[in-house]
């Protein structure tokens, strides 16, 4: 076991858990922050992304020792209302059937518009070429985004 202190969504939490712990576990066991969800565990679905500093990962894969002093954003600290552009298209777009991949799709692709506030379609699905909808509401995603990035732009 080892202390770690990780700064999620803009607090910084004080946890002592084994080194290789994944940062999935360390949220949703140890910090009660169940917004990421578990899907395959082999970073190939996309259920389980936060942002690490700016940058979209699949928290299942990644160990708690290796985030050093770079900050962690889950769905819950995405924004305080769930009125991030992302979110807010999501809605409008009717995005979710049954929910279960739409944080970590949600997370992916606001990382995704933070890098390319103004991407074509081929960009948006190469983006989010690894997050995988049981649903498959493939089309409504796609939709949601360019008009998240037009919310962004305006």
């Amino acid at each position: 076991m080892a202390n770690f202190s990780l700064k999620v969504n803009g607090k910084t939490q004080e946890i002592d858990v084994d080194p290789s712990t994944p940062m999935l576990w360390v949220l949703r066991d140890h910090l009660k922050l169940v917004g990421t969800k578990f899907g395959c565990g082999i970073a190939q679905c996309g259920a389980c992304t936060v942002h690490l500093g700016d940058n979209a990962v699949r928290s299942c894969q990644l160990p708690v020792s290796a985030v050093g002093e770079q900050s962690i954003t889950t769905i819950e600290g995405l924004s305080e209302n769930g009125d991030h552009p992302v979110q807010k298209a999501w809605l409008e777009e009717d995005v979710y059937q049954c929910g279960y991949c739409q944080a970590g799709q949600i997370m992916n692709a606001s990382a995704f518009l933070k890098r390319n506030p103004n991407p074509t379609d081929t960009e948006i699905e190469d983006a989010m070429n690894g997050n995988i909808c049981r649903c498959g509401t493939y089309t409504r995603i796609k939709k949601a985004i360019k008009n998240a990035a037009s919310i962004s732009n305006a």
